[in-house]
């Protein structure tokens, strides 16, 4: 069978080297960031510093944006997010920004011609729960960056999934903080590979798009430390970023560019973190209240209804209200994350280096299936049985191409742009449009399946749908969601009367299988009547191929979900996005779009987060809510068991269990382990995990050690990090549902730092 000689995603990987003319990697499996180390960057950009003048200083602390910069500088502007000039007679250098999270973006093809590599989107890599899919997507972006002469990538999205609406929860990692922040981490240690630097952002609590320029978001200090803030800490920890972008909203009634508690007190006091902290493009409201905040740089100026670190900067220093050792500080950060990264010292090229497009192609593809979900498979509807022999493709453009999210992370990928629709209306009009990637899964079925009729139908006609998958053997149903940046989709409900299309197909066929490309969590009506469905994310530029070798059986999917997908509308925190009532279409564009931000002044207005630390699964078990799908389920064509647990207690918590692969297809599984303290009912915890490969009948020991912080709750009063001593639940689970395998142990009382 097809299943037997499915392509194992994970080992594959891990065996890649991926290489281009321009990329210059750290020592493997080592930040970029531990070549030089943090502290001696730091001092070598303080010795920069002081042999500056006040102009050079002010001149680093403030970028352009290309499209709105002509004339500014004397140097090339390359089409992309930033520009900031250097300082030659130091060998400071120039620095180009471009924004990144799925691939060097080029969202509405600014710079003709220039492609790059599109990969599945962050959602999809976190569905991998692998940290090497991670790295290995960040050192592709890496080098295509550094070939295209960018040595700043506006990479490392780590917002947690609060809402299942969001435009934007495409480019981030979920809704746990120990899968986000890991994930995360590992993508910024690729970038950085390559001695360019990474952000992480938007830091914090960037969570809904509706609004995202006035919003106040508004959580208790504890809370905010055990969720969003954990991911970030952990990201930071694990890729070492050069740089944090804080975001456009506000963080309990502070602007987050100006929140002295976010900025200097967690960030640089409690973390000790050393790099810089840019702004969001059009983010910063002040000048004096920003810099001693906390903000290091100004991004993007001309997106800000003022220039707040140029002139006025200049004028608040001289007149004290910005120290100059404040001054100072900013300087030397933004010089401490080149350093620390490499890109000071490891100049781009003049001129754009070529790519190994094809090497990189298949990275995009092993990370697409290593993060597609297999939900449901009921009666072994897949793998696609060799007895298919006719098989009815309907809808989603399957017959050109894949779907990918819309925004400043747009890629204009190899291959070409079969569809492309620019949008008439909305806070995204400006800069994104519906757009996918040239890698068909009606053509990567043929391929896999030469002997099989496969026809297409754009499903555009349902009754003609309805009798082509009755005279098939199996049909499948390609169904999009489109999401963007800059406005939240007003329902998660499936658009365009897709839903009525799939029952209609479901009950004319049987075997029906629903594929989905979609931005996050979906609504199924029509789950009980389709026997199989697939999660397939926007898959990037090879999309196609992944969904073929899912639905073949030459990949045996392995991922989990990141996210909860809920039963009804009605089952998350808020239904739907906060404040959308209020703002009219002019006034939602004006707060989602900073560069039409002055064709009107909405009102602010507040986002109570009442879940608080209970985000997705947590808040599910905290209501004793039934989801759809639970965080971390997955299917696949193999079974995997779990025997001869043990939990270790004292100062650290460690599980060991054998995993055995009970099927007859080699294959890949995520065992989870849950934790919450024995005498609470407090909601139990993703503390650790990992991905396996066993060949059928293959037992492996595995031994987890779990996330002290996630065991902890965050006391304010400390302040700190405080595990209360007694007994602990753990689970040793296939999901966060998942409670048959239960143990118990007993821990120490401990403290840790903030």
């Amino acid at each position: 069978m097809a299943a037997r000689r499915q392509f194992l995603a994970t080992a594959a990987l891990a065996s890649l080297t991926v290489t281009t003319a321009a990329h210059v990697s750290a020592e493997p499996g080592r930040p970029a960031t531990a070549i030089g180390g943090e502290a001696a960057a730091a001092t070598r950009a303080r010795a920069l510093v002081a042999q500056l003048t006040l102009d050079e200083k002010i001149a680093l602390v403030h970028g352009l944006f290309p499209p709105h910069a002509q004339g500014k500088t004397k140097n090339e502007l390359i089409q992309a997010a930033g520009h900031i000039d250097g300082v030659p007679r130091l060998g400071i250098p120039l620095v180009r920004e471009s924004d990144a999270s799925l691939g060097v973006a080029n969202q509405v093809e600014q710079r003709k011609g220039d492609v790059a590599t599109a990969l599945p989107s962050s959602l999809a890599t976190a569905a991998s729960f692998d940290p090497a899919v991670a790295r290995a997507g960040g050192v592709t972006i890496g080098a295509e960056a550094r070939a295209k002469r960018f040595n700043v990538l506006l990479a490392g999205g780590v917002n947690l999934t609060r809402d299942p609406f969001n435009g934007r929860n495409f480019e981030y990692f979920g809704e746990d903080p120990l899968l986000a922040g890991t994930m995360a981490g590992a993508h910024i240690a690729g970038v950085q590979s390559n001695r360019i630097v990474s952000t992480v952002k938007h830091f914090a609590l960037n969570a809904q798009e509706t609004g995202r320029t006035i919003l106040d978001a508004r959580i208790g200090e504890a809370a905010l430390r055990m969720s969003d803030l954990l991911a970030f800490e952990l990201a930071i920890e694990g890729g070492h970023p050069g740089s944090v972008m804080c975001a456009y909203n506000k963080v309990g009634g502070d602007w987050a560019c100006e929140n002295r508690h976010l900025l200097t007190d967690v960030l640089k006091h409690d973390w000790n973190y050393p790099g810089w902290v840019m702004s969001d493009w059009g983010a910063v409201h002040s000048t004096a209240k920003a810099a001693n905040a906390g903000l290091d740089q100004e991004s993007g100026q001309e997106l800000d209804d003022h220039i707040w670190f140029d002139d006025a900067l200049k004028t608040d220093v001289e007149a004290g209200r910005v120290p100059m050792a404040r001054l100072d500080d900013m300087v030397a950060r933004y010089l401490t994350g080149l350093i620390a990264t490499g890109a000071y010292d490891t100049p781009v090229p003049d001129t754009p280096v070529a790519i190994d497009y094809a090497g990189h192609a298949q990275v995009a593809q092993r990370a697409a299936e290593a993060g597609i979900v297999l939900l449901k498979n009921d009666a072994g509807t897949l793998p696609l049985a060799a007895r298919a022999r006719r098989i009815v493709v309907i809808g989603g453009h399957a017959d050109v191409g894949v779907l990918s999210g819309g925004g400043s992370s747009q890629v204009r990928s190899v291959g070409g742009v079969p569809i492309e629709i620019p949008l008439t209306s909305g806070a995204a009009a400006s800069f994104a449009r519906v757009t996918y990637h040239s890698s068909s899964p009606l053509k990567a079925l043929k391929a896999e399946l030469p002997r099989a009729r496969i026809d297409y139908l754009d499903g555009s006609d349902p009754a003609a749908a309805t009798a082509a998958a009755r005279a098939a053997d199996v049909a499948i149903v390609i169904a999009t969601q489109w999401t963007t940046e800059a406005q939240d989709v007003p329902t998660i409900a499936l658009p365009d009367n897709q839903d009525a299309l799939i029952a209609a197909v479901a009950a004319a066929q049987p075997r029906t299988v629903v594929v989905l490309e979609n931005g996050g969590p979906v609504l199924m009506p029509w789950i009980d009547r389709v026997p199989a469905v697939v999660e397939a994310w926007y898959p990037g530029q090879r999309g196609g191929e992944a969904v073929a070798g899912v639905l073949t059986g030459r990949v045996n999917p392995a991922g989990r979900l990141p996210i909860t997908f809920p039963a009804d509308a009605g089952q998350p925190p808020r239904p739907s996005p906060v404040g959308l009532d209020r703002l009219t279409a002019t006034q939602a564009e004006a707060a989602g779009d900073p560069g039409q931000a002055g064709k009107a002044t909405p009102q602010g207005f507040p986002v109570d987060y009442r879940e608080g630390a209970d985000v997705g699964y947590r808040w599910y078990e905290r209501q004793g809510l039934k989801p759809l799908f639970p965080f971390g389920h997955g299917l696949g064509y193999s079974s995997f068991a779990y025997a001869r647990p043990s939990v270790g207690g004292g100062r650290e918590l460690v599980v060991s269990f054998d995993v055995t692969n009970t099927g007859e297809v080699a294959g890949s599984d995520v065992p989870q382990v849950y934790v919450a303290r024995a005498d609470s009912k407090a909601s139990m915890r993703l503390a650790a995990y990992t991905r396996v490969t066993l060949r059928p009948g293959e037992t492996r020991r595995v031994t987890l050690t779990a996330e002290p912080r996630v065991i902890a709750d965050y006391d304010p009063a400390l302040p700190g990090w405080r595990i209360a001593g007694g007994r602990y639940r753990v689970a040793i689970a296939h999901d966060a549902a998942d409670r048959r395998q239960m143990l118990t142990t007993t821990l120490t009382p401990a403290t840790m730092k903030p």
